[in-house]
């Protein structure tokens, strides 16, 4: 399993260990961890060829966000169900042999659970902040409800030489949905993390009847309830290519540009 751990840093708060392939299928699952394939920084590159699986990563946990080989799309895990919302708008079901260049799960096991009423983007992600588990460097988030006013986007898979992620996100597609019944899911990722992961806020949207979903711009949510755990590990698996590089030293203006932060 030759570079099962090949790096092993204490970022702030955030315990970050890096696995081969591997090593991801040999790490025990447990709560309260972060299992990520990949790294942004490689996204942004244009690598959008991995070598961990759905269904690996689906090993590890319930509840997460990503895309799919060749940058199929904006990628929502939940309930251990993995859906991709391509380019089109269009919501279909992840087989677990799919492969995955960019991926983060968790087995979802929340801290805090609050009913939560008319709140705006800010709004929201506000009461997800007071909602976080003191001194937990990773968050993962799950709101079930009503929303209104959802900007979302995704990409068109743009097929090889692969160009860089912000010549692909400069046609993405983006819609607005007045009104939708769904789960808001994603992470949000310490400063230090940055290239490594999103820093800040990464969330995904899927509809409860799976029609509607991808990453979200913006959303206001009309009443439902916002759960939250808290976690101070990620684990992420490295394709024999790709590096870890330098946690921390990200273009951040050029993530926030790509995520639409």
């Amino acid at each position: 399993m030759g570079r099962d751990v090949i790096d092993d840093r204490l970022l702030g708060a955030l315990h970050l260990r890096a696995l081969t392939r591997a090593g991801l299928r040999h790490d025990p699952a447990a709560e309260h961890v972060a299992f990520q394939a990949g790294t942004i920084d490689a996204l942004l590159a244009g690598d959008y060829d991995g070598d961990a699986t759905i269904g690996e990563l689906l090993d590890h946990g319930d509840l997460g966000i990503g895309t799919t080989q060749g940058l199929g799309g904006e990628l929502v895990i939940v309930d251990g169900r993995a859906f991709l919302v391509d380019g089109a708008g269009t919501v279909s079901a992840v087989g677990r042999d799919v492969r995955t260049p960019f991926a983060v799960v968790c087995r979802f096991a929340p801290e805090v659970s609050v009913t939560a009423h008319g709140l705006d983007p800010d709004g929201l992600r506000s009461r997800i902040e007071e909602c976080a588990p003191a001194g937990r460097s990773v968050l993962a988030v799950r709101v079930d409800g009503r929303f209104e006013d959802l900007r979302l986007r995704s990409v068109r898979a743009p097929g090889r030489p692969y160009p860089p992620l912000a010549e692909v996100t400069a046609h993405q597609r983006e819609w607005t949905v007045a009104r939708a019944d769904g789960t808001l899911v994603g992470f949000r990722f310490p400063d230090a993390a940055a290239g490594v992961e999103v820093p800040g806020f990464h969330l995904h949207f899927l509809s409860a009847d799976h029609l509607v979903g991808g990453h979200v711009l913006a959303a206001t949510l009309v009443d439902g309830t916002i759960a939250v755990d808290g976690g101070d590990e990620l684990h992420v698996e490295l394709p024999a290519h790709l590096g870890l590089g330098v946690p921390g030293a990200a273009d951040r203006a050029a993530i926030r540009s790509m995520e639409g932060g």
